[in-house]
Parts: C-alpha cells; structure tokens; sequence
C-alpha cells in the first residue's frame, strides 16, 4: 500500500479526514475520492458553480499533505500554458555567454515547468488541479486525454517523459459544455449538487468563523428557499458562509434579526435582477427561516 493509500485506506476514513480538514462530505463523494485514489484513476467532479468543487481539490491535497497544482482552464488555453516552455530568453543568453564552446540548451536550466510537467516529475507529492475543464476547447481536451491515459509529455528535444507513479488528479466543470467521452471513461465521475439544509448549516457551522448554530441553521434554509427559485445565478455554499458571517458582524454591530439579514444580502445574491425578483418576498423568507 502507496503513502496516500494508506492515508486514504476506506470511504469513512476519508470522509473522517475531510471532516478534519472542516469539509463535510457525504457517502457519495467519499466513496468517489476512495475509488480514485485506489484505482489510480483522475476523478470529476460536476456540479453548479459554488457547490465545493474546487474546495474538495484543496481538502484532498491537504488530506494527503501534497502540494496542490492548480491549472485553471479558460478559452483558448494551449499545451504551453499546461505542460512545458522554454525559456528563450535565457537560452539566447547562454549561447552568447559560451562563445565558441558547445552548450546543452534543452538541459533543466531553460525549461519552465507548467502544471501537467511538474505534477510528472513529483507525482507523490502533487495533486493536480484540473479546474473548469469545461471552459477550454476541444482540442485541448484532447490534448489533456493523451496526459491523463499514460501520465506522460514528449518534449521533442528531450524525448518521453513519465510519471514514476500515478499522481492523484482532480478535474472539476460547470457543466457548461459537455465533456467528451472518452476523458469521462479515463476518470471515476461524482456529481455535487447543492446539499440538503441540514448539511449545509453544519457547513456554516464548521466554516463560518463565530455564528451561532440557530444562525447557521436559519441561513441554511432560507439559502434553500432562495436556491428552489428561477434565479440566474443562485448562491453557492461559499455565498450562504459569507452571508451568515456578514449578518452576525451586522447583528453584533447592533442591528437586529431579521433585519441584518435583509442588510447583508449582497454577499449572498449577486445579480440585480435576481435581488429585485426575491425583494418582495424576502422579508417572508427570512421569517419562515427564523421560525
């Protein structure tokens, strides 16, 4: 058994670290975790934005005591902002420095290391960070499949190089295009959705830095009532933490229940159109949650 199979030997004993890292999972993504780090395999994650996708990375690579490679995805993302670059600049200067002498200008010293080629190199020790795989193109999707299949770079001037083990890789997306099927078969798939309201106020309990525990539950299910509406942009788990926050330092400021609430709404809703569509029945969302 491996260091990070070892740290991770059962679904509950992931679920246990997590907790001790302040992340509540559920059997679900627990059991997802496990069966990637056994099986060796990446793992997506898919889910609205705001649902702890990306925090579950973070937790994993603290859960591991790896460092976490992060490689956020964006349009128009290329092999050379993912794998590898070199550096010309220094290279153009060595070969002015040595004159006549001959000089290895593909050694270690011109090579910048991107994501996918630093992961390679210390694959016990990273945990690599695929964020929002869904806004990148096709063809670097492409490009990633070929990593993910063998966990190897060609660099032309240096030949083939390969991870000594397989590194724990994570990948997260939005879902706001679907994803090719062969990158879903390499990987084991969890979806996250918004969790139940009990689970969310015990996330803002252990999260959130000083409210109450009545607080915490009357933000999780307010959250819950707001989320069931035909919002644009619904709040995340990260929006409700910073609203039960803001309400408090409100509420110890000296302003009242429920009224720092209704004055700490723009952490929670941030769209103008969404505020102006919950305005008039707000107020009765916050008294059904106090209730």
């Amino acid at each position: 058994m491996s260091r990070i199979e070892s740290i991770a030997p059962s679904p509950e004993a992931v679920a246990e670290s997590l907790a001790e890292q302040r992340y509540v999972a559920d059997e679900g993504l627990a059991t997802a975790i496990f069966l990637a780090i056994r099986l060796g395999k990446p793992l997506l994650l898919e889910g609205a934005p705001g649902v702890g996708k990306t925090e579950a990375a973070k937790v994993i690579a603290r859960m591991l005591g790896s460092e976490l490679v992060r490689l956020q995805c964006y349009e128009g993302i290329d092999a050379a902002h993912a794998l590898y670059e070199w550096n010309y600049q220094r290279q153009l200067l060595a070969i002015r420095q040595a004159g006549e002498h001959e000089i290895d200008i593909y050694d270690d010293r011109f090579l910048i290391e991107r994501p996918l080629l630093k992961v390679l190199r210390k694959p016990d020790a990273s945990v690599l960070l695929v964020d929002e795989i869904d806004r990148s193109d096709h063809e670097f999707e492409a490009l990633l499949l070929e990593f993910l299949s063998d966990f190897q770079i060609t660099i032309p001037e240096r030949g083939t190089l390969a991870a000594a083990a397989r590194p724990v890789v994570i990948l997260t997306s939005n879902r706001t295009r679907d994803l090719a099927e062969a990158l879903r078969r390499r990987c084991v798939y969890h979806w996250i959705g918004y969790p139940d309201a009990e689970r969310e106020a015990r996330i803002i309990a252990l999260r959130a830095g000083d409210v109450a525990e009545a607080t915490a539950r009357a933000v999780a299910r307010a959250v819950r009532d707001i989320r069931a509406r035909p919002l644009a942009k619904p709040p995340g788990i990260s929006e409700a933490i910073e609203w039960a926050n803001a309400a408090t330092v409100l509420e110890k400021g000296g302003s009242p229940w429920p009224e720092a609430f209704r004055r700490a709404i723009g952490v929670l809703v941030k769209d103008e159109e969404d505020l102006a569509y919950l305005a008039p029945d707000f107020d009765k969302i916050v008294e059904d949650a106090l209730s």
